[in-house]
This record gives structure tokens, C-alpha cells and sequence, in this order.
């Protein structure tokens, strides 16, 4: 069956020609018409030298082709039929294609002849005003980026982990753009990175909050072990994290240490930086996860020992109530011949008896700690 997906998507490109998708980026198409494309740049010698907003693709790559530099294409949620123009007019690898296309990938990093595909999961914060056991706390999307040596291919995935910003900040610092596409591939490692130790930080903050909570005093009436629901929905968050942030380890290093074509040597030293932040956030992230099992644990336990008091205060009750039951119910045997049963002093004495028991009882409890 692999063979057959394999050879199946090795002719899906061919098939896409002659498919009226293939002309999606036809440089005469009406520019208003809605398109995934969200920004189309050229570069040269780390300035922009196109500021056309029609500038297509297809154009993009035959003038760099031509006059040198490289372009950056952003795309924004892509469909099939809106990047199989870009992925023949560039040469990407069907897989990766329909990687980009689909989403919901694991971070990695591939090469495909003189491509390499770059998987990073991007997470943002949702503010929320108190915590509880539905909040949503991490928002996760994806960024993949195609680096080849004249050309780089962003597509998004989610509403978050916009790199309108990221462009704007490259393009006023002309000696690092100047480095070509590795540059843009540093840049959005840097980016997504550093978007992970702000949410760590806030994820912290939340931590504190449910940690401070569970061994505060409960509030009169509240009882303890309340709390569990909100810590494990914490902690199905925080392993939403880890998986954005654990399996990018292995990319980072590879792009740190491994020499490379298409990474210019001057860029490899910068991914050494985003690889020792990215392992520090790691760090952070499975510090997490088992200070939530700990906290969870505490949690539970406080919950027993809250019923384990409840329960000696109810057997300590239990034991009061059985004396004057006992009593009572040795009197209401109606024997003709009881003790003291015709007594003038018979009742009160036998009232007396039993407030003295349960009152010697009582006191024995509380001196024990069972009331």
C-alpha cells in the first residue's frame, strides 16, 4: 500500500497540469480575486526591490531567476488546487506538498533534493480571566517553510503566528536579509521560539496560581480536592505545549551543528542561540508537567484526608449516640421486675447517667483530635 501512496503522489504533479487548478497563479488572473497568497516579495542584496502587490509567484521566480536574489512567498491556509501552481513552478516534493497543505504535522525538519522543509508548531496564549476545568489555555498552529537557494515558501495554519510583523523587522535589518533565504529560516525559528518562552511565562503564572490555591485554606464551606479539574485540564494544555516544543529539539540541533548547503555558515550560528532558548523552554515545559503531577497528587491526597475526617467525626457522633441508645433500649423492654423502675428517681437518674457518659465520651473525642 506505501508503494501505492508513493506512486501516487509522484504522478499527481504531472496530473495537475492539465487541471484548470494549475493555472491558479496565471500572472492575468484578477489581482481582487480572493487568493491564499498573502504576500509575494523580491529581494536583493537585503532590500526589497518589488513593492508591486500584483507581483505573482510565477513572476517572482522568473525575475530572481534572471536578475538574482531570491523571493519570499507567504501563504495563508492554501488549498490544494490554490499551491499546486507554486509546488510545480518551484519544483517542491509532492510529499511535502501535501504536508503543507494538510497540516497537522509534527515539527521536523526534511530535505528533498535542494529543498528543505521546515514543520514548526507555533502556540499562543488565551487570555482568560480565571482559570477553570474548560478553559482553553495554548491555541496551537503551524508554520511550514520550503528554503531552497533562491526562494522561500511560508504557509500558515491558524489565526495565530502572524509573520507580517517578523517581514517588516528583516527588511529593516539589510545585512542579515542580505544572507538570502537561510536568513528568513533563522528568523521564523527565532520567532516561533521566542513566542514559546512567552508562553511559558504566562503558563507559569497559571501554575502559581492553582498551586497557591491548593494548599491555601479552604474557604468555610468550600471542601478541598475541588481543584482537580481545573489542574488536569492545566495539564492537558501544558502536554499541548510539549508537543509543539519536544520534537523541534532534533531540527534545531541539526541546523546548529550539521553543515548545510542551503544554510549559509554565518546564519548556523545564530540557530545555535534558538536552539539553546528552545532547549531552556523545553526544560521549562516538562518542569510542568511534573510539578502538575505533583500538584495533582496533593490535591487528591488533601481530598482523602478531608473524607477520613469527615468519617472520624461521623464514627465519633456514632459512638456518642450509641450510649443513650443502648440505655433507652434496655428500658423499653418492659420486664415488669427492671431495676430502679418504679423509683421516684428512677428517670432522672437514668438521664444523668447518660448526659455524664456521652459527656465524658465527647470530651475523650475532642482531646484526640476526632471532633
Amino acid at each position: 500500500m506505501s508503494m501505492i501512496r508513493d506512486l501516487r503522489a509522484a504522478v499527481r504533479p504531472v496530473l495537475r497540469k492539465n487541471s484548470p487548478a494549475y493555472s491558479a497563479y496565471d500572472p492575468t488572473r484578477d489581482p481582487s480575486a480572493s487568493s491564499a497568497v498573502v504576500d509575494c516579495g523580491l529581494y536583493r542584496d537585503g532590500r526589497r526591490v518589488q513593492t508591486d502587490a500584483r507581483l505573482t509567484p510565477r513572476e517572482a521566480i522568473r525575475r530572481v531567476r534572471e536578475d538574482g536574489g531570491f523571493a519570499w512567498i507567504g501563504l495563508h491556509e492554501p488549498t490544494e488546487a490554490e499551491f499546486s501552481g507554486i509546488a510545480a513552478e518551484f519544483g517542491l516534493h509532492p510529499l511535502a506538498v501535501e504536508d503543507a497543505v494538510h497540516a497537522h504535522q509534527r515539527p521536523k525538519l526534511e530535505r528533498y533534493d535542494e529543498t528543505l522543509f521546515t514543520v514548526f508548531k507555533t502556540i499562543h496564549y488565551v487570555e482568560h480571566a480565571e482559570l477553570t476545568a474548560t478553559s482553553e489555555v495554548v491555541e496551537t498552529g503551524e508554520v511550514m517553510c520550503f528554503t531552497g537557494r533562491d526562494f522561500v515558501i511560508t504557509v500558515r495554519h491558524g489565526g495565530q503566528g502572524s509573520l507580517k510583523g517578523l517581514r517588516h523587522r528583516l527588511q529593516d535589518d539589510p545585512e542579515l536579509l542580505s544572507k538570502g533565504p537561510s536568513a528568513v529560516l533563522h528568523s521564523i525559528a527565532d520567532h516561533v521560539v521566542d513566542g514559546y518562552i512567552a508562553v511559558a511565562a504566562a503558563v507559569q503564572d497559571d501554575i502559581d496560581e492553582v498551586e497557591n490555591a491548593v494548599f491555601a485554606a479552604p474557604a468555610k464551606g468550600s471542601p478541598r480536592g475541588t481543584d482537580a479539574g481545573r489542574i488536569y485540564q492545566l495539564k492537558r494544555e501544558v502536554l499541548e505545549f510539549k508537543r509543539a516544543v519536544s520534537p523541534l529539539l532534533r531540527p534545531m540541533q541539526l541546523l546548529s551543528e550539521r553543515p548545510m548547503r542551503l544554510v549559509d555558515p554565518d546564519i548556523q550560528k545564530y540557530f545555535r542561540d534558538v536552539a539553546d532558548h528552545l532547549e531552556r523552554v523545553h526544560e521549562q515545559v516538562i518542569g510542568f508537567d511534573e510539578l502538575l503531577n505533583s500538584i495533582l497528587q496533593a490535591n487528591l491526597a488533601q481530598a482523602t484526608v478531608a473524607q477520613n475526617e469527615d468519617m472520624r467525626k461521623i464514627t465519633a457522633w456514632a459512638a456518642i449516640i450509641a450510649v443513650p441508645t443502648m440505655i433507652c433500649g434496655v428500658y423499653g423492654m418492659n420486664f415488669d421486675h427492671m431495676p430502679e423502675l418504679h423509683w421516684r428517681y428512677g428517670y432522672p437518674m437514668v438521664m444523668g447517667t447518660i448526659v455524664g457518659i456521652c459527656f465524658t465520651i465527647h470530651r475523650a473525642l475532642r482531646r484526640n483530635g476526632w471532633l
